[in-house]
């Protein structure tokens, strides 16, 4: 972000801060989480020890969704014309750097704001996250950091009995995140503290026996097929996922040794229900070929709505006018997955002789 020379916005003394006004998902995929982050236009006082946030006209932009967003804080009081003149150099930086076709109509009439918040909103609303859904995650903070400051552990208990419905599938996953902020942002004695709360989670709650549940079921799981070695095959996966005590360790080995259930294997099941004799037992064979399909299929689903995300990542870095600053600014959202993207990307221009994709 440019830095900049303005007055504090409490002492009114001169600083240096990062003001950055432009927020172009298009031409740089973070810039949605350093908006919405609070990472963005920050300003520290060295005189007065202000730290807080600047008050900027922003304009967000974000092609695939059709989103041309603009934010004038109330308290900076811009005239209607004053706020055409900063937004049009910026909205012509977003036009000029879109490909002809790219340029759709949405662009002639961006989205005015009065608040930050209905500007966030309608941010993630594009994502299918809703005003109560942001509600509901702020309910979950807000639940942590009162369990967290609790004088004891009865205290804790009380909270978590009193307010149970709050501690589902979401709030772990939300509480696991936190977790690793603390303890990657040196927060050593925060992570420490979480990581007791946690089991004391994983005992009070329903959804936390749950997860305990389902761990074991994933170690049971990982074990006898360790135990099979190299005697793995797809009659004796089959023969696990026959003799799994239950739903969850037959989730646990699908989710394993997703690689095994294709339709050779599927096959062998068939085969194993019409030779079966006994009533209950092809009835029980063909509930369990219709719930492995169904775990296969889920499976299957969530790859391909990653390798999505993962192309359109991609695609955007190729659209870069420079892909190695772009490459550098992103280099850490490219995980295995982002990899082997890439490397079927280079795999598909170097078979249809696309040189310029491929360079």
């Amino acid at each position: 972000m440019p830095q900049q020379r303005i007055p504090c916005p409490q002492c009114r003394q001169p600083i240096v801060a990062n003001v950055e006004q432009l927020f172009d998902v298009t031409a740089n995929p973070q810039a949605k989480q350093i908006l919405l982050s609070g990472a963005a236009n920050v300003a520290q006082c060295q005189t007065c020890g202000y730290e807080g946030p600047l008050a900027t006209p922003i304009v967000y932009h974000d092609n695939e969704k059709d989103l041309l967003l603009t934010f004038f804080p109330p308290e900076l009081a811009i005239p209607i014309n004053e706020q055409e003149r900063i937004i049009g150099p910026l909205i012509k930086r977003i036009t000029d750097g879109l490909p002809a076709e790219k340029r759709k109509g949405y662009l002639l009439s961006p989205q005015t704001f009065f608040t930050f918040q209905s500007m966030m909103e309608r941010i993630l609303g594009a994502d299918g996250i809703t005003p109560e859904m942001l509600k509901a995650q702020q309910d979950r903070v807000n639940m942590i950091e009162k369990l967290l400051s609790a004088t004891s552990e009865d205290v804790r208990k009380e909270l978590i009995k009193q307010n149970a419905e709050l501690f589902d599938d979401q709030f772990f996953a939300l509480f696991g995140q936190l977790t690793q902020a603390a303890a990657g942002s040196g927060q050593g004695e925060i992570a420490q503290q979480m990581g007791v709360l946690e089991q004391l989670l994983l005992e009070e709650t329903e959804m936390g026996q749950q997860i305990q549940s389902q761990l074991k079921e994933m170690e049971a799981a990982s074990e006898s097929l360790q135990n099979l070695g190299e005697a793995l095959t797809r009659d004796s996966l089959l023969d696990l996922l026959v003799d799994a005590p239950n739903e969850a360790r037959e989730q646990a080995l699908v989710s394993m040794a997703r690689g095994g259930l294709d339709y050779q294997f599927f096959q062998i099941l068939t085969e194993r229900v019409e030779a079966e004799n006994d009533p209950a037992g092809k009835e029980a064979l063909e509930a369990l070929r219709e719930r492995l399909l169904d775990y296969v299929n889920e499976i299957d689903k969530q790859i391909a709505a990653r390798m999505q995300q993962v192309q359109r990542f991609l695609d955007s870095l190729l659209e870069q006018e420079d892909i190695g600053a772009a490459t550098r600014a992103n280099i850490r959202n490219f995980d295995q997955q982002v990899v082997q993207g890439l490397e079927a990307m280079l795999k598909e221009a170097t078979e249809s002789g696309d040189q310029e994709k491929l360079a």
